[in-house]
């Protein structure tokens, strides 16, 4: 029973991450950049982690009492997603285009690698509505000692997903020592942004 909670908690957990594209793209990035790589991968991993755990205790239904909160974080996150966008989508169309050549210092401070990587990781209102709610439903029916190895395999499978992700990037960081593929990589994100961004407006507008 316990290794079938710890699978299952495993499968669904990865199946979650995967599908957040915003967070993942932004991760995808700075393993590309070789840009604080571990620490965008580690901090990546606990937010889940955290979302994850007070999800499992009851915090998805606490949230979905208050659709109020869901409807503020979702014009916070699509105000987020479409400023960064905009930054990407700048960055693959301007005169100079930033090419990272193997042995270049980090691009960005380490505060402003943690920054990001918070704003990407809470400002999703997709991550409550998935990591929070849904897993913290599918949870609930658990007995206690169960839902633990549940919680462990979801938490388990963040970790492998985002040091995997983070890390991985650098098989393709050769792309972004021509201004092409950096180029390219900027427009990538940007696109994901505006569709993550579109997304959650459409979500907004339908519930008007």
């Amino acid at each position: 029973m316990y290794l079938s909670a710890f699978t299952n908690g495993a499968l669904l957990g990865g199946a979650l991450i995967i599908a957040i594209g915003a967070q993942n793209m932004f991760v995808l990035r700075q393993g590309m950049a070789k840009d604080q790589v571990f620490a965008v991968a580690l901090l990546s991993a606990v937010i889940d982690a955290v979302l994850i755990i007070f999800g499992a205790m009851g915090l998805g239904s606490l949230i979905s009492a208050f659709p109020l909160a869901i409807t503020v974080a979702s014009v916070g996150g699509a105000a987020f997603l479409l400023i960064f966008g905009s930054l990407s989508l700048y960055k693959a169309f301007r005169a100079r285009v930033t090419v990272i050549i193997q042995g270049d210092p980090v691009t960005s401070s380490f505060k402003k690698a943690v920054m990001m990587t918070l704003a990407f990781g809470l400002l999703n209102p997709h991550v409550y509505l998935d990591t929070v709610i849904l897993l913290g439903g599918i949870a609930a029916p658990y007995a206690f000692d169960a839902r633990i190895y549940f919680v462990s395999g979801a938490v388990t499978a963040s970790f492998v997903w985002f040091f995997a992700l983070a890390y991985g990037a650098r098989a393709i960081s050769p792309l972004m020592r021509h201004p092409f593929g950096a180029r390219a990589l900027d427009f990538l994100v940007a696109m994901m942004m505006y569709l993550v961004a579109a997304g959650l407006i459409k979500d907004l507008l339908a519930d008007v």
